[in-house]
């Protein structure tokens, strides 16, 4: 039996699926929970189905995963960008994100939270995004993910006497069919952002991964609250897509 257990939404694409592949590679038990089930198979990773959109589905797949498994890891990172300018932007749209972005993290952590605290440990993470500072054409998005980071510091206070820790990393652009949905693949768009950022690069799905990694360590106990941005130096300055 495997000592931990995460839980990675969005696991069957993007960052989620290499967080899922290097979270095997370590001998955790994953369950990935998405829309589809991931592409690849392994002994110790589990599909859950279910549209994060929808809230009965969302309280459905927790009460799945908490009666099947030991959940000791968190990670929210599914996530959807919709964007549009201010005029065109709708209420539905603050609310559609919420749900994602912040609704069905509630959910899956309250049904996780019971056998974290039995143990006296835990790993809570997000996937936010340097938007949160704000972006034009990101009215939903970047209120959504800023929530984010609100919420986590919330969560991190609350359950630090648990044990348990809740960090939020925040990319920003990661070349990823998130970002090659808004700008075209290998464009000339993509390479006048790509000199913008300090780094001088976009992102990859790696350099994600790799701060997730960071907090998901139980030698890491000491980082509560925080937000990692990683972006190349982004955050630093300004930044539009």
């Amino acid at each position: 039996m495997n000592e931990f257990t995460a839980v990675v939404t969005g696991g069957n694409k993007g960052i989620g699926a290499d967080l899922v592949e290097r979270l095997l590679g370590q001998g955790y038990t994953v369950v990935s929970v998405a829309r589809t089930a991931p592409e690849k198979s392994h002994p110790n990773l589990h599909s859950v189905e279910a549209d994060l959109l929808d809230a009965q589905a969302v309280a459905a797949a927790a009460g799945t995963i908490a009666a099947e498994f030991d959940v000791t890891h968190l990670i929210h990172n599914a996530g959807l960008i919709w964007p549009n300018l201010v005029e065109d932007a709708k209420p539905e749209d603050i609310t559609g994100l919420a749900q994602l972005h912040l609704g069905s993290a509630l959910t899956l952590l309250q049904a996780a939270l019971p056998n974290m605290k039995a143990c006296q440990f835990g790993r809570v993470m997000f996937n936010a995004s340097r938007a949160a500072l704000g972006a034009p054409t990101r009215t939903a998005y970047s209120a959504s993910k800023a929530g984010m980071i609100g919420m986590a510091r919330t969560w991190a206070l609350e359950l630090a006497p648990h044990g348990i820790t809740v960090n939020v990393v925040a990319p920003g652009p990661i070349l990823t069919d998130n970002f090659w949905g808004i700008v075209e693949k290998d464009s000339p768009q993509q390479e006048a952002l790509a000199k913008r950022i300090p780094v001088g690069r976009i992102g990859n799905v790696r350099d994600v991964t790799n701060a997730f990694l960071f907090f998901c360590d139980p030698e890491n106990s000491f980082v509560t609250g925080q937000t990692l941005y990683v972006c190349g130096g982004a955050s630093v300055g300004t930044l539009t897509i």
